[in-house]
């Protein structure tokens, strides 16, 4: 009955980097039912970490208990909760590469389609810059229906997070507050484009994470 009606979360959380503070958070959670089914150092810097917790909470419960538990904890901020399918998985990474060079005529395509289980997005876009604009070359499932977007910081350089607010930014996807992050993929007027609707923002260890499989990805790719 549990599997049948317990939903995932993923919750993104500042705490202090000192032993005992984790096991401190997972003791709340399983305090409110809650199941840590996986966790991600996304960044530690200055004494500070920034972890992900994919957690299982039995159905009925709102989300919002995870938050009050949490941050029971001395030092404990919640940044963002939201529902997630999929767990963590180091191997992904790996396989995705192995996957894009297994059929790298087809490889935007599987590439877009694995990413946001890696980087934790809600979507994926691959687009290319042309004389009409951004043109959508593969796109990852839930990622925003369109075939051309302007995207007036093409080409780009580097991996870079983006500001959501910015006027070439699609109205819908501001409302949902998605953060952004995009990539060159081989060349700067190609590019990976991430969105979480709802956030939590991108942090720099994960763009560089991004950029480095990107890297990757683009050797493999036809031109």
């Amino acid at each position: 009955m549990r599997e049948a009606f317990a939903l995932s979360f993923l919750i993104r959380v500042q705490l202090p980097d000192s032993p005992g503070t984790l096991g401190a958070v997972a003791t709340a959670l399983g305090a409110i039912g809650a199941d840590i089914l996986s966790v991600d150092v996304v960044e530690r810097a200055g004494g500070v970490a920034i972890d992900d917790l994919v957690v299982e909470l039995p159905g009925g419960r709102l989300p919002d208990v995870l938050i009050t538990a949490a941050e029971s904890i001395d030092g404990v901020e919640v940044d963002a909760v939201r529902p997630y399918a999929g767990l963590l998985d180091t191997h992904r990474e790996l396989e995705l590469v192995e996957d894009v060079a297994a059929d790298p005529r087809d490889g935007l395509a599987i590439f877009a389609a694995g990413v946001p289980r890696i980087i934790r997005s809600g979507w994926a876009l691959i687009v290319a810059a042309t004389a009409e604009g951004a043109t959508r070359l593969a796109a990852s499932t839930a990622a925003p229906d369109i075939q051309t977007i302007t995207l007036p910081w093409l080409p780009l350089a580097r991996a870079t997070v983006l500001d959501g607010e910015e006027s070439w930014v699609p109205a819908t996807w501001r409302e949902l507050g998605t953060e952004l992050a995009a990539t060159p993929l081989g060349k700067p007027d190609r590019v990976l484009l991430v969105g979480r609707p709802g956030g939590p923002m991108f942090r720099a260890a994960e763009v560089a994470r991004l950029a480095h499989l990107a890297g990757i990805v683009a050797v493999v790719l036809p031109d």
